[in-house]
This record gives C-alpha cells, structure tokens and sequence, in this order.
C-alpha cells in the first residue's frame, strides 16, 4: 500500500505580451511557488482593502514556453509506469475555458510534436508491451464524454461505458494484475454571467458548473476531517472519479492558467481549488489476484505430472497407446536431439514410459538399421544424413542405449524385490 497526497502541478499558458502580474520561484527543494499580484483599482476608492498578492505552491509550474514533452516526462511518465506495476492511475486537468486543459490532456493537431498527454502515454504503454515478451497483456480502451450529466463511450457504438484496464501476466503464471488509468480533461470552470450565454448552450454550461460544483464538495468533504460522508453519487463525473479521489489510486492534478488580467480572477480560483486537492490523502494498493481458470488448468497440469510420475515408481503404466500426434511430436524432438552437435544436449521426455521406449525404440532400430556400404535404399541415405560421423556417433548411441538398458532393469528389479 502507499499513503500519499495528491499531486499538484501547474502550467502557464502562453501570452502575446509579457505579463507582469505573477512570478515563478523554483528555486525551492520542497517545490514551486507562483505569486499573482493584483494592483489595487483606484476607480474602486481609496478605501479598498481587496488583497493584493495571492502566493501557491505547487510540485512544479510550468511556464509559458514548457513543451508537450516536458509535460509528459515530469508528469505523465511516472502515473503511467506506476500503472505498468499495478497501480491504479489518474491525471486531471482543472482550469477555466481556453486556459490550455484540451491541449495539454489530447494535444495539437497541426504539429506531431504537439501531441498531448493522452496520445504519448498510450504510445509509451504499448512501447511497453512490445518489450516485455515475458509478459501478457489484455488492454481495453474506452473515450467517455459526459455530457449533460450522461456517459458516452465514444469508441463503442452501443455507447455504454467501458473501463481501461492492463492486466500483465506472466505465461504459465495464475497472478494477474489489473490496473485503471484516467487521462480526464475537465470541462471550463466559467462564470455564466461573463460568457453571456443563452439556450442549449446556456443549459451545457449550467451542466458542466453543476458537476464541477459536486466535483469540488467532493474535495472538501475529503479534506475535512472526521468526514463519514463522501458525496460521490451527486454526480456522472464524481462517481467515474471515485478511485481518484480519496481511494486507491495514484492521482496528479495540472491546473492550467491564463494570466492576462482579464483572467486573473480565475486563474487565482484555479489555484485556490489545487490546493484543497493537494489535501486529499490517497492509499494506493497493488491490484493482483489469482486468476481462477488460470488456476484451475495449472493444477490440472501440476495432477497429471504427478499421476504420470506416480505411474513410473509403481509399474503400473498407462495401457493406451501413443497417439498420431503424439508420435509425430516426439520424432520431431528426436530429430532435434541428433541433429544437436553438443555432447550435453539433453532429450526431455517427462516421466511418461511410453514415451521413452519410444524414443529407445526408435534410436535402437536407426542403429540396426545403420546403412551399409553401397546401400541405396532411400531410408538408409535419410538415417546416414541425419547421423554425420558415423563411427562416433553410433558409438555414441550404443553407450547410451546401453545405460539407459541397464537403467530400466535396475527399475525392474527394484519393482520386483518391493512387490
């Protein structure tokens, strides 16, 4: 389990003019600090006790000219390899309309290198995926788009939600790990009165206020102490964000900011709303489990080994016979044997007896059958090719053939003296 607050990052977007209202500090171990600066407005009086400098911490802000890059290396990386050991994962993207949520969540489309969030991280994922070839994995994919409190999964045509999940498994393992990432890009947190709304697009954006509202009674109720009731089914968008908020999941915030003055107001409220974030105290869990059919055909497995090694100690040996397949199979593991150059290559038969006087068989009958001077019958030019040098490695087999005789007496005998 790991215990940890969420983490709160912020970015600057980009300006035509350069903006003397706020100023970074990074200098500091612990983090950064943004200050904003608002001038009193003398049109207001000169009494006038509106605050005047407004002061932030955040783990890191980045200004106006951080790359998509950057963006993902800092932030979006770790949640995605935390996600890749098994750990639920989520990052969010919280600001006004036009401060640069979309862009830095989905990206641009008119440069590659403008490439968002969502497009980097799964193309790391599955990067990830290739190099891992002792490792299966079972992605699912889903797009949500609420929308007037409704969900739509834009990727499934029967529009029901979907989850994202990785589920990593080693092969001939029964453990699976099974993962949630959320790359969520919130909807503008705008006041009605400024945009001068009217008709449906009046009623989407009393929506969108409306869930944000319940999205942030959810952080205060999280952040309070003694707090038994968590709001979360007020709302489409605080029910999906259930594990991100105040459960098990690593979570990372990215409040975006305009910080022209026209934009300040916000941008301060942006701020004021990462830091009742940052409050909130997450406890991260492993999410492994044993997969029940996975389970199930590794025990089956594991029983008919041990019958098959129980039948070689006691003598009493399978009476069907070897199957056409089966056969086949083991020619091809015979052949593989003797066509190997290396003295210490070993032929692997498990304890099936059928199988081994087979293959002592088979290997005494290519001995015997060992081509004469002269001879030109097609199986005995198969078997001299198959067999280079021939001198020593018929004497090779003859050993073995020996030993291995002689083991399978001593079996016998052993049988015999028991019973």
């Amino acid at each position: 389990m790991v215990n940890h607050t969420i983490k709160i990052f912020g970015r600057i977007k980009p300006t035509e003019k350069t903006s003397a209202l706020y100023s970074l500090d990074d200098e500091e171990q612990v983090g950064s600090t943004l200050k904003f600066v608002v001038p009193r407005d003398l049109a207001q009086g000169f009494i006038n006790n509106k605050k005047e400098s407004y002061l932030f911490r955040f783990q890191k802000i980045f200004d106006q000219g951080a790359k998509q890059e950057d963006i993902f290396e800092n932030i979006a990386k770790p949640v995605a390899d935390s996600v890749l050991a098994g750990y639920n994962g989520t990052i969010f993207a919280y600001g006004q309309t036009g401060s640069g949520k979309t862009f830095t969540i989905t990206g641009g489309a008119e440069h590659y290198s403008d490439r968002g969030i969502i497009p980097r991280t799964l193309s790391y994922l599955y990067e990830h995926f290739s190099q891992e070839s002792g490792m299966v994995y079972t992605t699912h994919v889903s797009y949500l788009e609420i929308y007037n409190d409704t969900g739509y999964d834009l990727l499934e045509t029967r529009q029901d939600m979907s989850r994202l999940e990785d589920l990593p498994r080693e092969p001939g393992s029964a453990t699976v790990r099974r993962s949630k990432l959320h790359l969520v890009d919130l909807a503008g947190s705008d006041r009605v009165y400024k945009t001068g709304l009217n008709g449906q697009l009046l009623k989407e954006a009393k929506y969108i206020n409306l869930s944000l509202h319940f999205l942030e009674q959810v952080i205060i109720a999280l952040s309070e102490k003694n707090r038994s009731h968590i709001p979360y089914r007020n709302s489409m968008l605080t029910s999906v964000l259930r594990d991100s908020l105040g459960g098990n999941c690593m979570t990372t915030m990215i409040a975006t900011m305009a910080v022209d003055k026209r934009n300040l107001d916000e941008s301060i409220s942006t701020c004021r709303f990462a830091q009742r974030v940052a409050l909130i105290k997450n406890e991260a869990i492993l999410n492994e489990e044993l997969d029940p059919a996975l389970l199930i055909a590794r025990l089956k497995m594991e029983v008919q080994s041990l019958k098959e090694e129980l039948s070689m100690l006691t003598g009493v040996q399978r009476e069907d016979q070897l199957t056409e397949d089966e056969i086949n199979k083991l020619e091809v593991l015979l052949r593989s044997y003797l066509d190997d150059r290396d003295p210490e290559v070993t032929l692997d038969l498990g304890p099936d007896m059928r199988k081994i006087q087979y293959c002592f068989s088979r290997l005494k009958r290519m001995i015997l059958e060992k081509p004469s001077r002269g001879a030109t019958s097609p199986d005995q030019i198969i078997t001299a090719e198959t067999m280079k040098g021939d001198a020593e490695e018929s004497r090779r087999l003859a050993e073995m053939l020996t030993q291995r005789d002689n083991e399978i007496r001593i079996l016998q005998y052993n049988h015999m003296e028991h019973t």
